[in-house]
């Protein structure tokens, strides 16, 4: 169940005159069609390497699926009128990734327009934008 929540504006203030303390992301959530969890599960797991975790029995008849490794928790959801996200994406830290690309065989599009920063674009089976950045310290 969800609640609405007012339109903030700028000019709010937080009631308690100081900012939430935000820790990390728990999770990304991205769209996919009806029926595809097969796809998601060959490429989330066999190509990518995270793990298969089991959806919580009140939201497993939705469909989709969810993977982990570590920190990283990726969801994945049915979504009717599925269109994949193209230019929004989760940005997925890993180490050494020129080696990942190499020995998973990522079809990846190489970016270098932030320096010194090794990073590069995959597309899961629905067409969904996933950045890869090499951790912070590894060689470019």
């Amino acid at each position: 169940m969800y609640t609405t929540i007012r339109q903030v504006r700028a000019s709010d203030k937080p009631r308690s005159g100081a900012s939430p303390q935000w820790l990390r992301v728990d999770h990304v959530q991205l769209a996919m069609p009806a029926g595809g969890e097969a796809d998601a599960r060959r490429f989330y797991t066999d190509v990518l390497g995270l793990a298969e975790v089991p959806k919580p029995a009140a939201l497993a008849a939705r469909g989709g699926c969810w993977f982990e490794s570590g920190e990283v928790r990726v969801h994945l959801g049915v979504e009717d009128g599925f269109r994949p996200a193209r230019k929004a994406h989760p940005a997925l830290v890993v180490r050494d990734l020129p080696r990942v690309a190499r020995d998973l065989v990522l079809d990846i599009e190489w970016s270098h327009d932030i320096p010194d920063v090794v990073r590069g674009f995959v597309h899961d089976p629905f067409g969904n934008r996933i950045e890869l950045i090499s951790e912070p310290g590894d060689a470019p």
